[in-house]
């Protein structure tokens, strides 16, 4: 049997391995180099100062091409032949048969309708000026002087 698990397992093991090589006196020792080395002193460097371009560039003489020749084409009509016109024939009206004389229906006879029996009016709506209007349910007021219960019990504490 193969094992196919092996080089996800690599990793991990790596990352553990280093962290637990690594303890605090490293990040301890870097942190003490850092504050209390001195640094070297880097000397600036001067400007480079790049020469002046010409302000007037020198004058190029305007290139001339010449001209060019029109294309003369020779005309079409000598060379193309004029079509006729084409004629279409004419189709001959088809001929149709004609209709056969259908008799007349007479109206079928059927039996009167039922008298649909008619709905009772509903009553008439009141108008919403005579509806009564509604009152809002009152708070009822609370006392001013709310009296407090005392503090001592109004039964004997004491034990017989």
């Amino acid at each position: 049997m193969g094992h196919h698990h092996e080089p996800s397992i690599l990793l991990p093991l790596l990352l553990m391995i280093t962290l637990s090589l690594m303890n605090g006196k490293e990040v301890v020792a870097s942190r003490r180099l850092l504050e209390t080395a001195v640094l070297p002193v880097i000397p600036e460097l001067p400007k480079v100062e790049l020469p002046s371009l010409p302000t007037v560039l020198p004058t190029l003489p305007k290139l001339e091409l010449p001209p060019l020749p029109k294309a003369e084409l020779p005309p079409l009509t000598d060379h193309l032949p004029t079509l006729q016109q084409p004629e279409l024939p004419t189709l001959p009206k088809p001929e149709l048969s004609a209709v056969p004389h259908v008799p007349a229906m007479e109206k079928p006879d059927l039996p009167p309708l039922p008298e649909v029996p008619k709905i009772p009016e509903l009553p008439a709506m009141p108008h919403l000026s005579e509806l009564p209007k509604p009152t809002l349910p009152t708070i009822p007021t609370l006392p001013k002087k709310i009296p407090f219960p005392s503090l001592s019990p109004p039964f004997s504490t004491t034990s017989p």
